[in-house]
């Protein structure tokens, strides 16, 4: 394994597609919820103990090669927006192509083939970790910062926030996203003799009513 592979995965400039989505801080700004700093932490924290965790699991276990078919049923009755499930999807399509490029491997052609369309994002993320070489905290890791990540730089382009203060949220959250990894590798680890079941369902319902809300606006500037 090297760890050079870890750095070009979680890197923001792989092209995966991360960059054209704001992880629903787009419609948190037009509905007041996320205003300065303080509020986008507050964001970011909700986002990374609730989907944040769900996708860092799934991400885990995928790169301890849990199979990925029945991962991605699991990411699916875990995420109750259809607006997020397509989203999902478009973003697991990109990663897909970006790993298969970058790390060609037979089981990324396997669930290439398997969903021709996409799956879920953090179950091929895990897949490409795997096929990278990286293990399951490394595949979490990814997960559950890009998760906060990409709200944060959202949110720079959004209200033209102060970049050194969007760093500051990210750099406060660091020991969280250490325990929501600690946790999401463990759960990866009972699912592999207990079943995805194993795995955990946090929900945000205000992450998914607007998903929903955001895909129907005419103009935009992320795709969600």
């Amino acid at each position: 394994m090297t760890r050079a592979a870890l750095l070009i995965l979680a890197d923001g400039r792989f092209p995966a597609g991360g960059h054209a989505h704001s992880g629903g801080a787009e419609a948190a700004v037009k509905a007041g919820r996320i205003t300065d700093a303080a509020s986008l932490e507050a964001f970011c924290r909700g986002r990374l103990h609730t989907s944040g965790a769900v996708t860092a699991a799934l991400a885990a276990a995928a790169a301890l090669g849990i199979d990925p078919v029945v991962l991605d049923e699991a990411a699916d009755a875990r995420t109750p927006s259809v607006a997020l499930r397509v989203v999902a999807r478009k973003l697991g399509r990109q990663m897909m192509r970006a790993a298969r490029a970058t790390w060609p491997h037979p089981e990324l052609d396997a669930l290439a083939r398997r969903f021709p369309k996409g799956a879920h994002q953090p179950v091929v993320l895990g897949l490409a970790a795997r096929a990278a070489g990286l293990g399951a905290e490394d595949a979490a890791y990814c997960s559950a910062y890009e998760g906060v990540g990409g709200a944060a730089t959202a949110v720079v382009r959004l209200l033209s926030l102060d970049p050194f203060d969007a760093t500051g949220v990210l750099a406060r959250l660091a020991p969280e996203v250490d325990r929501v990894v600690a946790d999401a590798v463990e759960a990866a680890r009972r699912a592999v003799d207990l079943g995805v079941d194993a795995l955990p369902a946090g929900s945000a319902p205000l992450l998914e009513i607007g998903a929903e809300a955001h895909a129907a606006w005419p103009v935009r500037l992320f795709a969600s």
